[in-house]
C-alpha cells in the first residue's frame, strides 16, 4: 500500500519537534560565560557582574550552574538571605539550607569545574566564601529565581535516604550469682539422698 508523502513529512515534523523539545528541556549556565567563576586579588574585583549576568538568564528545576573556576574559590549555595547578605555560610540560624562546593584539592589556582544543579523552585543564593566573605562582599555574589518549568527530571527527583540511626548497644552480660536459697535447696537434697542410701545399707546388712 502506498504511503502518503504528506503523512510522512508531517510525522517527521512532530518527531522533531518532540526531539526538540526534550533537548532543550533544560539548561546549563555557564556562570558569567566566558569570564568564568573568578576573582582578581590584584584588583581585589570579581572577573565580571554576576548579579547582572543572572539577571540576563532564565533558571527553571532540572537546569544546571557550571562554575568554570579554580581550587582559589568555592561555591556556596543557599536558600538562606541572611547567609547570603552576610557572605557567611556559618549563620547559626542555618539548618541544613547552606552547602559549599569544592573540588577537593589542597592545590593552589588548579582548575575546577563545579555543576551545581537546581533542585528547589524559588530564590537560590550563591557566593564565594573563599578569604572570609572578601570575594563575597567584592561581587562574587548573586541571586536568581528558579521557575518549575519541565519539573525535575527523574534522576533528581529521588526521596531523600532515610536518616542513620544509630544501632542500639548490645545488653550486658548477667553477672548475678546464685541466690544462697538456691544453694539451701540444693544442699538439702545432696543431703536427703545420703541419708536415704545410709538407711537402705543399714536394711540390705541387717
Amino acid at each position: 500500500m502506498a504511503t502518503d508523502p504528506s503523512m510522512a513529512v508531517n510525522l517527521a515534523s512532530l518527531l522533531l519537534l518532540i526531539f526538540a523539545s526534550t533537548a532543550t528541556a533544560y539548561t546549563n549556565h555557564t556562570v558569567g560565560d566566558a569570564k568564568g567563576w573568578h576573582f582578581n586579588a590584584t584588583t581585589n574585583t570579581s572577573a565580571t557582574d554576576y548579579s547582572a549576568w543572572a539577571a540576563n538568564q532564565t533558571f527553571s528545576l532540572g537546569d544546571y550552574l557550571i562554575f568554570k573556576t579554580t581550587t582559589n574559590q568555592t561555591v556556596i549555595q543557599t536558600y538562606n538571605v541572611t547567609n547570603y547578605r552576610h557572605c557567611s555560610a556559618d549563620d547559626d540560624e542555618s539548618d541544613g539550607d547552606t552547602f559549599e562546593y569544592e573540588g577537593g584539592s589542597n592545590n593552589f589556582n588548579e582548575e575546577l569545574t563545579i555543576e551545581v544543579p537546581l533542585t528547589i523552585e524559588g530564590a537560590n543564593y550563591y557566593f564565594s566564601g573563599a578569604a572570609d566573605g572578601i570575594q563575597c562582599q567584592q561581587g562574587m555574589a548573586f541571586n536568581i529565581k528558579v521557575g518549575h518549568g519541565q519539573g525535575l527530571p527523574p534522576y533528581l527527583n529521588q526521596p531523600p535516604p532515610p536518616p542513620y540511626v544509630t544501632p542500639s548497644p548490645p545488653p550486658p552480660e548477667s553477672t548475678e550469682q546464685p541466690s544462697p536459697v538456691e544453694n539451701d535447696v540444693g544442699m538439702t537434697s545432696a543431703a536427703n539422698v545420703r541419708a536415704a542410701l545410709c538407711a537402705l545399707t543399714v536394711l540390705l546388712f541387717a
